[in-house]
């Protein structure tokens, strides 16, 4: 029965988030409880459990005697990788990947500044390993296995920079590169040059160039902004 209703929440929740961050439920919207009881055939806990998640996303705002109402956009926690992850799957995928990618263009180059002071040599060898997998991977439409050697790279850069606030980015990039690929929001092999660059990151972060590391990535910054000029103009 546990199982059951995790199962009858995620359902509930999967609709309702999308929705809202679609703009089907625009800010001030109010949502009944009783209404998505009968909307969803579910009971009270299943809605509530519900709404307490999207309540910690900022989503929505829980009032007695009001109900529950759709905050305004400026306030939802737009780093939530699940918030991320269903905007990228609404109309405003461009957009959305457009903000993202301008944040990880201000970020990531730094990040691998320091990265290059900072890394240890068990970082510095589990970026080495990951562009390795990057490369062996970059042929052949293998569009899934190379986003689980993009997404490690781009996380042990971050975490080696040795800053903890760029660390808890991590999350937000992997959406953007999990949602790059299961939109299509990429070529079918990925580009040759950008899986170079990943490589000589790499070498540049355990030989300590700071300077080389921070413009390799501010390259790898600007190509993934010109594929989206092409790919979601």
């Amino acid at each position: 029965m546990e199982n059951e209703g995790k199962g009858l929440h995620s359902r509930v929740l999967e609709s309702l988030g999308p929705a809202i961050t679609a703009g089907d439920y625009p800010p001030g919207t109010i949502l009944r409880t009783d209404e998505l009881e009968q909307r969803f055939d579910v009971s009270r806990t299943v809605i509530r459990e519900a709404i307490r998640v999207l309540e910690s996303m900022q989503l929505v705002a829980s009032r007695r005697r009001v109900g529950v109402t759709v905050r305004p956009t400026e306030e939802w926690n737009v780093y939530d990788p699940r918030v991320i992850g269903w905007r990228l799957a609404g109309r405003d995928r461009p957009r959305q990947l457009r903000s993202l990618t301008v944040l990880r263009s201000a970020i990531e180059p730094v990040a691998a500044g320091l990265a290059a002071r900072h890394a240890t040599p068990q970082q510095c060898a589990e970026l080495t390993e990951q562009a390795m997998g990057m490369v062996a991977t970059s042929r052949g439409q293998q569009l899934d296995a190379y986003l689980v050697h993009d997404t490690a790279f781009h996380r042990v850069v971050l975490t080696a920079s040795g800053n903890e606030m760029f660390a808890r980015l991590g999350d937000v990039v992997a959406a953007v590169l999990t949602g790059r690929t299961q939109h299509h929001v990429m070529f079918t092999d990925p580009d040759p040059a950008a899986v170079t660059l990943h490589v000589q990151v790499a070498e540049a972060v355990r030989t300590g160039d700071a300077a080389r590391a921070e413009s390799l990535t501010r390259e790898i910054t600007a190509g993934a902004m010109a594929e989206l000029d092409v790919l979601a103009p």
